[in-house]
């Protein structure tokens, strides 16, 4: 049943799209929950972004928005099939070509710049053997796997990996010069390394500290110094030492609908198997996703580390993939944006005191609508971009068209 805002005053004046802009607005899916409190109301962009014509894009597990409101999408080209590519493998004699890793787009949704791939970091692998035996052999440093995006206020990019021995976070310019890195690929060593990382999710720089969420093989969050990258803290769940162990083998994204674990538990005294994202909020908050115990925990930052404030438990009963994937803040810090991948939402939230006031969104592949909804982020004027991967493989431009009163 299509959920929309009813008798809500609107207050759209000061938000009133320009004629262009709404010839391709479409009303999403919404529900207001508590009616007593205003919240921000979208319009998906049908027109957003422009790429060039011979262009596909593949699964797009990472998302930032920079200080001048371009907006940065990292892409899987390996998640695209034989008929997705048939310009490049000679078979169409229309479309389409592979992007490559990193895109970064302007307002209106042209393309400003492109990069990616190993030839970028360091090292150089191959892979030998055959069928079951197959191994890469080398020191190759660029993700099998690409997850994680953060571009910090010197533009700069940090890109993480949750593939076959992904376990590094590498720094670029903006124009993709290797700068450094964290951990190195082929090398993890448990909850309580201070050096390696195990198939890192997420990361976030505010020029004091780098934060990763070091999620898919290891559950807990990292600290490491701005300048040097030296260690400084780790914690999981709750502020403790992390618990839970590691997980056992390679990530495969069979995992990611498991119900191995017994299903979400928003009470565990450790994070999920997926810690998937780390992000700073106002008042020295950092917001941490346990996507699959269906809750973000918040803690704050203090001269000691960090101290637990409260879970935000986003739909608790959901299974599949659950719920909690990434966290977003409205410009003025009133609003908080949740990215629920197995529902199909971005709930939105009153940071002040947590309380789910509505949401946005639905499964679908139509504009508004998401499949294996993953990162979400907002620019200086409220707009919400949001990104999808398994069959998703898109980026949506949600344009704030009002509050309602």
């Amino acid at each position: 049943m299509r959920v929309f805002l009813a008798g809500t005053t609107v207050l759209a004046l000061a938000f009133a799209a320009p004629p262009a802009l709404a010839d391709t607005l479409v009303e999403v899916d919404s529900e207001h929950v508590n009616e007593d409190v205003p919240m921000p109301m979208f319009a998906v962009d049908a027109s957003w972004p422009r790429l060039p014509e011979d262009i596909i894009l593949g699964q797009a597990p990472g998302l930032a928005v920079d200080w001048d409101d371009n907006i940065w999408v990292l892409n899987r080209p390996n998640s695209l099939g034989f008929s997705d590519l048939g310009a490049d493998n000679g078979q169409s004699v229309a479309c389409c070509s592979a992007p490559p890793h990193v895109l970064q787009f302007d307002q209106e949704g042209n393309l400003l710049r492109s990069w990616g791939g190993p030839d970028l970091a360091p090292g150089e692998s191959t892979m030998e053997g055959e069928g079951d035996e197959r191994r890469e052999v080398g020191d190759e440093q660029w993700p099998a796997n690409v997850h994680g995006l953060y571009v910090d206020d010197a533009l700069n990019v940090w890109i993480g990996g949750n593939g076959g021995g992904d376990h590094v976070v590498l720094n670029f310019t903006a124009d993709g010069e290797f700068i450094r890195q964290i951990g190195s690929r082929q090398q993890t060593d448990g909850n309580l390394s201070q050096q390696y990382l195990g198939n890192p999710a997420d990361i976030h720089y505010d020029g004091t500290s780098v934060l990763v969420a070091d999620g898919y093989i290891n559950k807990r969050i990292i600290e490491f110094g701005a300048d040097d990258l030296a260690f400084e803290h780790l914690w999981g769940a709750y502020g403790t030492e992390p618990g839970g162990g590691t997980r056992e083998g390679e990530f495969d994204q069979s995992q990611a609908s498991s119900t191995g674990d017994g299903g979400a538990n928003p009470e565990s005294e450790s994070f999920g198997d997926i810690v998937h994202c780390v992000t700073r909020g106002p008042e020295n908050t950092i917001y941490v996703c346990d996507r699959r115990n269906n809750r973000v925990q918040v803690f704050r930052e203090t001269a000691d580390g960090v101290e637990f404030v409260e879970d935000i438990v986003i739909a608790p009963e959901t299974g599949g993939t659950r719920t909690a994937s990434d966290v977003a803040f409205s410009p003025d810090g009133k609003y908080i944006y949740v990215a629920d991948m197995m529902n199909g939402r971005v709930w939105i939230l009153l940071r002040e005191n947590h309380e789910i006031i509505g949401w946005f969104g639905r499964n679908g592949r139509y504009p508004g609508q998401f499949i294996w909804l993953h990162s979400v982020d907002v620019d200086s004027a409220g707009n919400v971009y949001t990104t999808e991967v398994s069959t998703g493989r898109r980026v949506q431009r949600f344009v704030m068209t009002g509050i309602t009163d």
